[in-house]
Order: C-alpha cells, then sequence, then structure tokens
C-alpha cells in the first residue's frame, strides 16, 4: 500500500503492507505518535487504524504544557 504523508509542510511517500497502521507509517517517518495527529480526508482517525489501500493522510502537530 502507499501512504502519502503530509507533515510540516513537507511530502512523504511511504510503502506499507495492507493491514498496517498509521502508528507503523509513523514510526517508518520517525514522528512520535504523541506529537501528531492523523488526518484522513478532514476526519482525525486513530493512530491503530489499518491501512486497506492506498491513502493520504496529513499529520498535524499538537502541543501541550503546563
Amino acid at each position: 500500500m502507499q501512504v502519502e504523508v503530509t507533515h510540516e509542510g513537507e511530502e512523504h511517500s511511504v510503502e506499507v503492507d495492507e493491514g498496517a497502521t498509521i502508528r507503523d507509517v509513523l514510526g517508518l517517518l520517525d514522528v512520535p505518535p504523541s506529537t501528531v495527529l492523523a488526518i484522513h480526508e478532514g476526519v482525525i482517525v486513530p493512530h491503530d487504524s489499518r491501512i486497506t489501500a492506498d491513502i493520504s493522510i496529513e499529520l498535524i502537530v499538537v502541543s501541550s504544557g503546563g
């Protein structure tokens, strides 16, 4: 499966096996899951979502502080 990823203004393309998760994609890109939201077609998707077809996702950096 081909996953097109937009992260911090850059485009990335990742090849994964069917059934891989968004978390797997993040690992391939060295992006800590706790730092981003994954958006697909305008909807936030959980990091444990399985990839069953070629998709495009956008990663939105989240920040927290005290």
